[in-house]
C-alpha cells in the first residue's frame, strides 16, 4: 500500500476494508498493554534466587552490618557492582536504593538549588535549559517540567544526538546547563552512540556553561540482546578532553533483578560527588544495605551478570523479532511508515505519516490495545510532527505481543487513508 500515489477511488476502497477489518477486532473486546517497559514476569522470576541468599548472614565482607545505619556511598561490594556495569573505578561510584531515576532527580536538583562543585545554581539564571535529544525518554522531560526547566529539542540520528545542532545551541545560548542521554540502546530508537558522538560529548565541557552537566542514563548499558554492542567511554573521552566534571553516569538493576527492588548508581568525578553528597547527608542516613548485600552475593561476579543477563535476552529476542516481523510484513514496501531495528533495550521506535501517531493510538485503544500516549517521547507531551509512537514489547506474553501488534499495524493503515482523505480519525 503505498498511498501517496493512489486514486481517491483506491484510497475509498481501502478505507471501506480497513474499516471492516478493524470492526470485527474491536468485537473481540481485547485488553492488551504495551505502554511501558516493564520486565516479564519471566524475567522477574530469574531473580527469584535473591530471596533467602543471606541465610541471616548480614555482614559484608568488609565487616559492615547491613542491618544498621549508615555508608551514604553504599557498601563496597555493591559499589564494585556498579562499576563494573559502567566501566569505572569504583570509587567514583555512589551505590543507592531501586530507582536510577531518583538519583537523577536529585542530581537535577543539586544543580538547580546548589550548583555543582561550587558553580552557580541553575535557579540564579534567568532560564536554564536542558538540551533533549529526541524522541527521547519522558521521564527525563518530567524532571525539567517539574523544577521549570526549560527543554530544548534536537533531532536524533543514527548514532546519537546530531551533534551540530548541539554544539549550534551552546555556543549560542550560555543558559544551557544540561543534556539528557541514554547512550546505549538509548530511549525508544535503540540508538547506539558512536566514538564520534561521544567526543563530542566530551569536548562540550570546553566552551559550554561551566555548571552544564551531561545526564548519561545508561539504563541499558548490559540489555543486549544477541551480540554485545560497545558503548565507546564517556569517562575516557572527558579525561582526554579535561572535561571530567562535565558528565554525571547512572545505571540501576530495575531491568536486571526485580525491578522494584533493585540498585541504583551514580558515577561522577570526586567533585560532584561530593557536591551531591553534601545535599544527600540531610535526606537520608544511607541506602538499604541488606539489598546492596543480596544482590553482591547473588552475582558474585561480573561474569555471573552477564550470563544473567543473556537469559533476560532469550526470553526478550523472541518480542523483537515478533515486532520486527509484523512490521516488515505490513510496511516493508509500502509509505506508511518507517522503524528501528534495535540490538538491545526495552523499545522499538516507529514513526508514522506525519499527522498520523495521535489517531493511531486512539484507533488502538479503541481496540483494547493500550500504547504510549502520543507525543510521550518529546518534551511537554507535544511531538511537533505527530509522528513517534514508542512501542514497549516486553511485558505481554507473546502471543498476547502478537495480537496487539496485529491491531497495530491495522490502525496504522486505518489512519493512514483516513489522513490522506481528510477524514476525521475516530
Amino acid at each position: 500500500m503505498r498511498i501517496d500515489s493512489a486514486r481517491s477511488d483506491q484510497l475509498q476502497e481501502w478505507e471501506s476494508e480497513l474499516s471492516a477489518q478493524y470492526q470485527r477486532i474491536c468485537q473481540h473486546e481485547l485488553n492488551l498493554d504495551l505502554t511501558r517497559g516493564k520486565p516479564s514476569a519471566d524475567q522477574l522470576h530469574l531473580s527469584d534466587g535473591l530471596d533467602g541468599i543471606l541465610n541471616g548472614d548480614y555482614r559484608a565482607a568488609d565487616g559492615t552490618d547491613t542491618r544498621n545505619y549508615g555508608g551514604l556511598e553504599g557498601l563496597q561490594c555493591a559499589r564494585e557492582l556498579g562499576a563494573d556495569i559502567l566501566q569505572v573505578p569504583t570509587e567514583e561510584v555512589m551505590a543507592g536504593g531501586n530507582s536510577s531515576l531518583t538519583l537523577m532527580y536529585h542530581a537535577v536538583l543539586t544543580g538547580y538549588l546548589f550548583g555543582f562543585a561550587g558553580n552557580t545554581p541553575w535557579r540564579e539564571m534567568k532560564s536554564p535549559k536542558f538540551l533533549c535529544p529526541v524522541p527521547g525518554y519522558d521521564r527525563h522531560f518530567s524532571i525539567c517540567e517539574q523544577l521549570g526547566i526549560g527543554m530544548v529539542n534536537v533531532p536524533m540520528t543514527a548514532t546519537g544526538p546530531d551533534m551540530d545542532a548541539v554544539e549550534e545551541q551552546i555556543r549560542g545560548d550560555s543558559e544551557i546547563i544540561g543534556i539528557w542521554c541514554v547512550p546505549k540502546f538509548s530511549n525508544p530508537t535503540g540508538v547506539t552512540y558512536d566514538k564520534e558522538t561521544v567526543d563530542r560529548l566530551a569536548q562540550l565541557g570546553q566552551f559550554a556553561n561551566p555548571g552544564f552537566r551531561i545526564f548519561w542514563d545508561n539504563a541499558y548499558a548490559i540489555h543486549d540482546l544477541e551480540h554485545q554492542v560497545n558503548l565507546p567511554g564517556i569517562r575516557e573521552a572527558t579525561h582526554e578532553n579535561d572535561t571530567g566534571d562535565s558528565v554525571l553516569q547512572f545505571a540501576s538493576t530495575s531491568k536486571v533483578t526485580h525491578a522494584g527492588a533493585g540498585l541504583a548508581f551514580v558515577s561522577a568525578s570526586e567533585a560532584n560527588l561530593a557536591s551531591l553528597k553534601k545535599q544527600m547527608q540531610a535526606m537520608t542516613i544511607g541506602p538499604d544495605k541488606v539489598n546492596q548485600l543480596r544482590h553482591s552475593r547473588f552475582f558474585g561476579e561480573f561474569t555471573l551478570l552477564r550470563e544473567h543477563m543473556q537469559k533476560h535476552a532469550q526470553i526478550l529476542k523472541p518480542k523483537f523479532e515478533c515486532v520486527q516481523s509484523q512490521l516488515e510484513k505490513a510496511f516493508a514496501d509500502t509509505d506508511l511508515g518507517t522503524w528501528e531495528e534495535p540490538k538491545g533495550g526495552y523499545f522499538v521506535s516507529f514513526n508514522t505519516r506525519p499527522g498520523c501517531a495521535a489517531a493511531v493510538i486512539q484507533l488502538a485503544a479503541d481496540a483494547g490495545v493500550k500504547l504510549t500516549p502520543a507525543g510521550a517521547t518529546f518534551p511537554y507531551g507535544k511531538d511537533p510532527e505527530d509522528r513517534n509512537i514508542r512501542i514497549a514489547p516486553s511485558f505481554p506474553p507473546l502471543e498476547e505481543l502478537d495480537t496487539a501488534m496485529s491491531v497495530f499495524v491495522l490502525c496504522v493503515k486505518l489512519a493512514s487513508v483516513r489522513k490522506q482523505l481528510g477524514m476525521n480519525a475516530e
